[in-house]
């Protein structure tokens, strides 16, 4: 009994040794620096880039219509084809108009003769007027007779002249008559890829009929609007000007780059913005009229802008803030003024310099003094 209260003393005091040992708090784990990421502000020549949408036309788009009125017998062209200046695109009866031309061609003839039966008695009368006028002077004959000889040699001299002009009228409606019977054939005005027809053969057409549009599509024309802002930073800057990339709506770049034609007269009250027309060369015509695109050209060149990414810029209502680490690794929280975005880049105003380094990613995990391991990334 002795033995086995001796070891429940000794475990007792092992269970009170072990309890005052745990008690005693354990010293607190040293911290590390947090190791972040950091990059230098960057200092370049940097392009700034516009992009727009555009809205692709012809650079012609002629509107074919007739200039006679009749019933339309026959289209001789292919819709959707390439068709040159000059070509016949439709056909209307002719013969009305051949008719008329023959009616025309046949009062010409009939005041030609008319013309000359005038011709003939005149003749007829002066020779009558030189005959009696020594007679009559020998009164061999009556003076009243004379008289009459001469009123008829005016008379002829007139009716030669309305015969004259009845003639120069009905060479007129000879050349009317055979520019209208060639207006039978509609020809297209301008070169380039003929639409699908408006309108059936069998149809009565007059001057106010939409047969087809013919539109020239080599150049062809991209319209797009820019805004005021953006026109006034490179109107007046440079007689050059830029370059511009069509991007189709696959995605593709289109192969060849295209130059600004002209800019609207005004700037669109409504939207604030001006329309800008561009021109693109289009062997082979695969831009068509009404495809959409978007445009992008160079407006602008920042010389020396400082650029940091787009993951260092921290937004807190409506500030820029980017935290820098300096030399001694102690953080420093900036307010920036940003301007453009350039790619992942942010172009930085004002607040940083070039070669600062900045917290590239987790700027949210960074307060102002705080002591980090930067790690930089080049």
């Amino acid at each position: 009994m002795l033995t086995s209260a001796r070891l429940a003393v000794f475990l007792l005091a092992c269970l009170l040794l072990l309890s005052g040992c745990t008690s005693k708090s354990a010293p607190p784990p040293v911290q590390r620096p947090l190791d972040i990421t950091v990059v230098r502000v960057e200092q370049k020549d940097v392009p700034i880039y516009g992009d727009w949408v555009a809205t692709l036309d012809g650079y012609v788009n002629a509107n074919i219509q007739p200039q006679v009125s009749g019933y339309l017998v026959k289209q001789d062209y292919r819709e959707g084809s390439y068709v040159h200046e000059g070509d016949v695109l439709f056909e209307i009866d002719p013969r009305p108009f051949q008719a008329a031309l023959d009616q025309a061609k046949g009062q010409v003839a009939q005041a030609r003769g008319q013309l000359a039966q005038a011709q003939a008695q005149l003749a007829l009368s002066k020779i009558n007027v030189q005959r009696n006028t020594p007679l009559a002077q020998a009164r061999a004959i009556a003076q009243s007779q004379l008289d009459t000889d001469i009123q008829s040699q005016a008379q002829n001299e007139a009716l030669i002249k309305t015969h004259q002009a009845t003639i120069q009228a009905g060479e007129a409606a000879v050349e009317l008559a055979e520019l209208n019977l060639g207006f039978t054939k509609v020809r297209s005005l301008v070169s380039g890829i003929a639409g699908i027809a408006t309108t059936q053969i069998g149809n009565l057409v007059s001057q106010s009929t939409l047969l087809t549009t013919v539109s020239q599509v080599d150049p062809i024309r991209a319209y797009f609007p820019i805004s005021e802002q953006e026109y006034l930073r490179v109107a007046g800057k440079s007689r050059a000007t830029p370059p511009l990339q069509l991007t189709l709506s696959n995605g593709e770049i289109y192969a060849h780059p295209g130059r600004i034609a002209f800019t609207n007269r005004q700037v669109e009250q409504q939207t604030g913005t001006i329309r800008v027309v561009g021109v693109f060369a289009n062997p082979g015509n695969i831009l068509r009229p009404g495809q959409f695109g978007r445009i992008r050209a160079m407006t602008a060149l920042r010389k020396d802008a400082l650029l940091v990414p787009q993951s260092a810029v921290n937004e807190l209502q409506g500030r820029y803030q980017v935290a820098t680490v300096a030399t001694n690794n102690k953080v420093a929280i900036h307010t920036v003024k940003l301007a453009e975005r350039v790619g992942e880049m942010w172009i930085v105003e004002s607040g940083l310099n070039a070669g600062d380094q900045v917290v590239s990613e987790g700027i949210a995990k960074v307060r102002d003094g705080m002591t980090v391991n930067p790690k930089l990334r080049e």
